[in-house]
């Protein structure tokens, strides 16, 4: 499991969760100016770990907890992707619907048009390949982001934990 960093929490403050929910995926959450990310862990045990530790940090338990607002990305399977793969994605995805809803996590499900729309980044052009359409997706987050190491399997963690936090300030 990746050793997630331990930033000082504030109890009064809100915690913005975005998940990738591909196996090249990853976990983003915003806190105040806090902004972390982690490459989405290999086994069932350390994703459930990581999302705990977002969620309910050692040294909170027992006091009062910040607000958590996540979005994991709904997607479906993709063109020319084979049977195995669409399974172990469908499998990865309801496992990581279910941590949510076991630690008790209120969740929407942004579509990668809607999440990306409403960060303003402009649609794939036909003419890009998907390497370079994820590269600028990544780009985006670096802008957004500059204090925080990304790569591309954070990068869509980062915009979808972002899109949280815009649309929950919004609706309050």
């Amino acid at each position: 499991m990746p050793t997630l960093p331990n930033p000082v929490r504030n109890p009064k403050a809100t915690i913005y969760i975005g998940i990738d929910p591909g196996a090249s995926g990853g976990i983003a959450w915003i806190e105040g100016t806090e902004v972390q990310a982690v490459k989405m862990p290999s086994t069932e045990h350390d994703i459930f770990d990581a999302l705990h530790e977002i969620v309910h940090p050692v040294k909170y338990r027992g006091a009062h907890q910040p607000t958590v607002h996540a979005s994991i990305e709904k997607v479906h399977a993709m063109p020319k992707q084979g049977v195995s793969s669409t399974f172990k994605f469908g499998v990865n995805y309801g496992l990581l619907r279910g941590m949510l809803v076991a630690l008790r996590v209120p969740f929407e499900e942004p579509t990668p048009q809607r999440w990306i729309k409403r960060l303003e980044i402009p649609n794939k052009k036909k003419s890009e390949t998907p390497t370079q359409w994820k590269n600028r997706l990544k780009g985006r987050a670096q802008q957004l982001f500059p204090q925080v190491k990304i790569t591309l399997s954070t990068s869509d963690a980062l915009l979808i934990a972002e899109y949280t936090r815009r649309e929950k300030i919004i609706n309050t």
